[in-house]
């Protein structure tokens, strides 16, 4: 059975969500010390000042930021993993 790239999409979308929130938790409830750094490092990709058009009737902002931590890569690698899998 072939499998939909749109299925595997879904698969890391959830997988990376889900690994963001656990980082994100953990961040919060872990003491103070290396496991609390550990989860606290992230890089964001995006635009990080949102782009404005102002066309007098309409104005539109855009902007988009990805913020990744160490847990949404995992949460990634075992949606991919599920993908193969199921």
């Amino acid at each position: 059975m072939r499998k939909s790239p749109w299925i595997l999409f879904i698969f890391l979308l959830i997988g990376g969500l889900l690994g963001g929130i656990l980082g994100e938790i953990l961040h919060v409830m872990a003491p103070q010390g290396t496991i609390q750094n550990i989860f606290s490092t992230h890089f964001s990709l995006g635009i990080t000042q949102p782009l404005t058009l102002d066309l007098i009737l309409v104005k539109l902002t855009l902007g988009f930021t990805v913020k990744i931590n160490i847990l949404s890569i995992l949460g990634m690698f075992v949606g991919i993993y599920l993908y193969k899998h199921v």
